[in-house]
């Protein structure tokens, strides 16, 4: 273990330092004697230990008997969840109810859900990273007028992203994206910069990316001949591999073979030639390119379809088109931030959003008595039901059951975990919200004393499609208010990496496949995640004077066991089940209805504010202006 790394782990919502070494580094950010500022927590986070152990005793079969509690609090409205949708549903009902009594409730030790912020202090250089929730996605295309307003009415200008991510920075260094090609998997270990193809929903620039042609990037591959000059064939060629076929049955076909198949079966690549495609598809879709249809592939640009003759779908297109951008130095935190700010008057200073970058929070002053919304951490909620009049809560804190009294409440959890807080739901809705089965995965930052190496090597970013670790980059050059990112090779820099949990499954369907991919996410130590971040960085960035036991200050693994909100894919799922399913999941029950970004089977930020929008007015009714527009359109 390097004695420069500190590691704080979490048991029972508690922090433990653990010392990796004699001492904790007095380079990282350390909370306030007496105190726990989340955000500047290390080592494990996202779902720590500790945070869903009442949830998995819940789900393995234990009942909480909420009547033999009194009720200890009665609010008008309970919120279940405090990441982006939680919160926005909280404050689309305060637009209604202005003196409405809010409670939002939350299992982790930090409010924002998969928007987690990283704070690092390194050298005494002040660092953020996203630990989820990463940008917001394609705003002028893909967003409802309503979820614009939202943010518009936090104080956030999308336009202003345009100057606060610097997308020349990497380029003007003469730094490419490259693939590395481990030697367990192609016999040695080799990076090979320039790589020519398009992320999906890109930030940096089409003409400066400096790419090589196809042939000169393929050329460097440690594949045989024979595969190189069909690798070249798949980026380049315009041949059509289903001739004759009509586009309805082109489509068909896509949707029901793996792009693995595809390059395997279509265009004769060999089983380690395609190996080097296998990891490039985890980030975006959480699994490998066995598990990914050839059509989904088509759809977001990767290659091996210049013949196909199709048009591509029109959403897919708007996610590849627009930048790449709108995003914080925190990621979607500062959105969760916003909120909560204004839900929680003087919780932290400052009214833009360029302030709420480097807003302190105080922690304290989320959950007063007497405040009008109150939100309250490290609380499992375990028992959710109709009664006359409202609905009863009932949720786990500090070991002790605890009963409020609500007169409406808005499921913005994991829909999954519905069924075994509502024991009154129908069995057609419990089976429509068990079929969201999340996927796992984890958000890995390294904080690192400088990152010359990266130069040395001309990369900013590495695709490693069959390591531990498929994507390892540097953060997106964001300076907003008086936050300003690390623009000289000699400061600190986080570093992002990505891994998601996969097996050698064929013909195990998608959700069992994802369960298990989840089972062993948590069976993961974070020693693992380090040694891995040791020993893949080293072997990238060695040659470019890279060393681990020097350069890394600090890591924090942002785990996901219950990561991207299942999507649907035409691999494993029914025609119209991506519709079908979710509106019989979503279907409000009484006095309680479901927002989050699962109830949309679309795992955005937009889709989970459209959730929050949809869930308060099921409950509370349209806003007047609303249901006339909508009256006048119908």
């Amino acid at each position: 273990m390097n004695d420069h790394v500190t590691r704080r782990d979490f048991l029972n919502g508690m922090a433990l330092a653990i010392a990796a070494g004699v001492a904790p580094s007095r380079l990282l950010a350390a909370p306030p004697a007496g105190a726990s500022y989340p955000p500047a927590l290390t080592g494990m986070r996202g779902s720590q230990p500790g945070s869903y152990d009442v949830a998995h005793e819940l789900r393995d079969g234990r009942r909480f008997d909420v009547d033999r509690v009194a009720a200890r609090e009665s609010v008008d409205l309970v919120v279940v969840g405090a990441g982006i949708s939680g919160l926005a549903a909280a404050w689309y009902w305060r637009q209604r109810r202005p003196k409405a009594r809010i409670l939002i409730l939350d299992a982790n030790g930090d409010f924002g859900g998969h928007a987690l912020r990283n704070e690092f202090d390194v050298n005494g250089r002040f660092l953020l990273g996203y630990g989820g929730s990463e940008s917001l996605q394609s705003p002028a295309t893909l967003w409802s007028d309503e979820a614009k307003a939202l943010i518009a009415s936090l104080g956030v200008d999308i336009a202003r992203f345009d100057t606060a991510l610097d997308r020349t920075l990497y380029p003007s260094l003469g730094l490419s994206r490259g693939v590395f090609f481990m030697r367990e998997a192609f016999g040695v270990d080799k990076l090979v910069t320039g790589d020519p193809m398009r992320m999906v929903a890109d930030d940096i620039p089409p003409d400066r990316m400096n790419a090589r042609p196809p042939a000169e990037f393929v050329a460097d591959f440690p594949v045989s001949a024979d595969a190189k000059a069909k690798l070249v064939e798949i980026y380049t060629s315009t041949r059509d591999p289903l001739p004759g076929r009509s586009a309805a049955e082109k489509r068909a076909y896509l949707d029901g073979v793996s792009y693995r198949d595809w390059l395997v079966r279509h265009w004769q690549l060999d089983e380690q030639a395609a190996d080097a495609f296998y990891g490039r598809t985890l980030d975006f879709f959480a699994v490998g390119t066995d598990a990914v249809s050839a059509s989904e592939a088509f759809d977001y640009g990767y290659p091996g379809f210049g013949g196909i003759g199709l048009e591509r779908d029109e959403e897919a297109v708007k996610e590849m088109d627009e930048p790449y951008i709108h995003h914080f130095p925190d990621g979607n935190a500062s959105i969760a931030r916003l909120l909560v700010r204004e839900l929680v008057p003087g919780v932290a200073p400052g009214s833009t959003m360029e302030d709420i970058v480097t807003a302190r929070f105080d922690y304290g002053r989320l959950d007063r008595d007497g405040a009008p919304t109150r939100l309250r951490l490290d609380s499992t909620v375990v028992a959710v039901r109709n009664r006359e009049g409202g609905v009863d809560v009932g949720y786990v804190r500090d070991g002790k059951l605890v009963r409020v009294r609500a007169g409406q409440c808005v499921l913005a959890c994991y829909q999954s975990m519905v069924p075994y807080v509502m024991p009154e739901l129908k069995k057609a809705q419990r089976e429509a919200l068990a079929q969201n089965v999340k996927a796992p995965l984890a958000y890995v930052k390294v904080a690192v004393r400088n990152w010359r190496p990266w130069v040395a090597r001309r990369v900013h970013e590495i695709g490693n499609p069959m390591g531990f670790y498929s994507r390892l980059k540097l953060d997106y050059p964001v300076s907003l208010g008086d936050y300003r990112f690390p623009r000289s090779p000699d400061e600190p820099m986080v570093l992002h990496l990505v891994h998601v949990p996969t097996l050698n499954a064929p013909g195990l369907d998608l959700r069992s496949r994802l369960r298990a991919a989840r089972a062993k996410l948590y069976v993961t130590p974070f020693d693992t995640f380090e040694r891995h971040a040791r020993d893949e960085l080293t072997r990238m960035l060695g040659p470019g004077g890279f060393d681990a036991d020097r350069d890394i200050a600090a890591i924090t693994v942002n785990r996901w066991g219950h990561g991207y909100s299942y999507a649907g894919s035409t691999l494993y799922d029914k025609e119209g089940d991506d519709e079908k399913i979710p509106a019989a999941a979503r279907k409000r029950v009484g006095r309680i209805a479901f927002a989050n970004a699962d109830a949309a089977w679309d795992p955005y930020v937009h889709a989970a504010i459209d959730e929050a929008r949809r869930a308060v007015d099921e409950l509370a009714g349209k806003p007047k202006k609303a249901a006339k527009a909508e009256k006048a359109s119908g």
